[in-house]
């Protein structure tokens, strides 16, 4: 199934609001930021489908114009289901100055035997932010079902005045990268990723690293939290765990610091 979601997120008079949507099924988008003050848009997608099916292709378009701020939330986990294929998922943010986007989905569930491959374009103007993650989990481990996928793969590439300036790109492939092999997961089933990139010019980078490295020494005994600084102003998390419930409320804690960045 092909299926769409556009959305266009639009600022006036001091407000973000939703100046343009589309979807088609089985997306559904509802605003979830009716009691925030901050003047901020913040919306959820949600599905009617159990999960990602094979054969499945998501289109996702995001717009975000000046002075705008869009948080997208997910409803739930994303299920993989077993597919004789592949499904794939495209996701295209355009942010003009002075804009700010975070998306913080929850967990990824791939089933046995799936394959999925996503793609994220992003084109950021001056004077914004992103933040951006994806957690990984081993698929559904109660069931005995440890790493049995095919191939998960997600492709992230940030643009800022047409000049690429992130790129993060994560494979699992169990049958031709050993999942347990040192360097690799070793002895995790979790793993997870955010980036935070920013073209403002008074980003306290150095500060937001030492507060996030903190949070994480609080769970040190359930997750490995590992933080690289970029040279512009810009750091990726790295965690790795056995649980996705801790793993996406840590991630949620560092949304939070850095969203109400000005």
């Amino acid at each position: 199934m092909d299926s769409r979601l556009k959305i266009i997120a639009g600022f006036k008079g001091g407000e973000s609001y939703v100046k343009d949507l589309y979807v088609s099924l089985p997306f559904r988008v509802v605003s979830v930021g009716q009691r925030k003050s901050d003047k901020k848009l913040y919306q959820m997608v949600m599905s009617s489908s159990p999960g990602i099916l094979d054969g499945d292709h998501y289109h996702l378009d995001v717009a975000i114009e000046k002075g705008a701020a869009l948080q997208l939330q997910s409803q739930s986990y994303q299920r993989l289901f077993n597919m004789k294929d592949e499904a794939r998922q495209e996701l295209n943010v355009s942010m003009e100055d002075e804009t700010s986007f975070a998306y913080v989905p929850h967990p990824i569930v791939p089933h046995e035997d799936s394959n999925f491959k996503s793609k994220a374009n992003i084109h950021m103007g001056k004077n914004s932010q992103i933040i951006i993650s994806e957690i990984i989990t081993c698929g559904r481990k109660h069931y005995g079902e440890v790493f049995k996928l095919k191939r998960f793969q997600n492709v992230m590439e940030i643009y800022h005045n047409n000049k690429l300036v992130v790129k993060d790109n994560v494979l699992i492939q169990p049958d031709m990268i050993p999942i347990n092999s040192i360097g690799n997961l070793e002895q995790y089933t979790h793993q997870g990723t955010l980036i935070f990139y920013s073209t403002k010019e008074n980003v306290d980078k150095t500060g937001l690293i030492e507060e996030i490295v903190e949070a994480a020494t609080q769970h040190h005994e359930e997750m490995e939290v590992g933080v690289s600084a970029m040279e512009d102003n810009g750091f990726v998390v790295r965690a790795l765990g056995h649980g996705g419930e801790l793993m996406y409320n840590f991630f949620l804690h560092i949304q939070e610091i850095l969203w109400s960045l000005e």
